[in-house]
């Protein structure tokens, strides 16, 4: 069903915009991820079936995921023996002292992207496992592998 929606300007209704369900609710040929969760819902469109797991496991994820990658990211001191970043009043003090000493006083070092990833990749892990230990999640899960092994075989792709 189609809706358009009006905004009042002065004293007349002007069509700002248009809504069909039909339309917004329709999909294109091929394997799509749709995720609800509460105060939304995420679409993922022309998926790898296999890919199913770890892209609903990354969706659920992507708070915890973000937190790993802030705390990855911090700064840090340069050198391998601190491993603790600095806090607000240390960042404080050491940008006084870059600025008293000028730009080559500056150490600090942040972390390779690779570093950032795999903090990323863990979280999605202990995500999917706090998942998984739902019975009816990890059957789900069982029965979603073997349908993608049956449509390997069928298709003649079983690695």
């Amino acid at each position: 069903m189609k809706k358009i929606f009006y905004e009042k300007v002065g004293s007349r209704y002007k069509p700002i915009a248009e809504y069909d369900n039909e339309f917004l609710d329709s999909f294109a040929k091929g394997n799509h991820l749709v995720m609800c969760y509460p105060g939304g819902a995420s679409r993922k469109y022309n998926i790898e079936p296999a890919y199913a797991p770890m892209i609903a496991a990354a969706r659920i994820a992507e708070d915890a995921i973000s937190k790993e990658l802030m705390k990855a990211s911090e700064i840090r001191l340069g050198y391998k023996s601190r491993s603790t970043p600095l806090t607000p009043s240390q960042l404080k003090a050491w940008d006084n002292l870059v600025k008293e000493f000028g730009p080559d006083a500056r150490q600090l070092e942040w972390p390779s992207i690779r570093e950032c990833a795999e903090a990323a990749s863990k979280a999605m892990q202990v995500e999917a496992e706090k998942i998984l230990t739902v019975p009816a999640a990890k059957k789900a899960y069982e029965h979603f592998m073997l349908v993608c092994e049956l449509t390997k075989e069928q298709n003649g792709t079983k690695s």
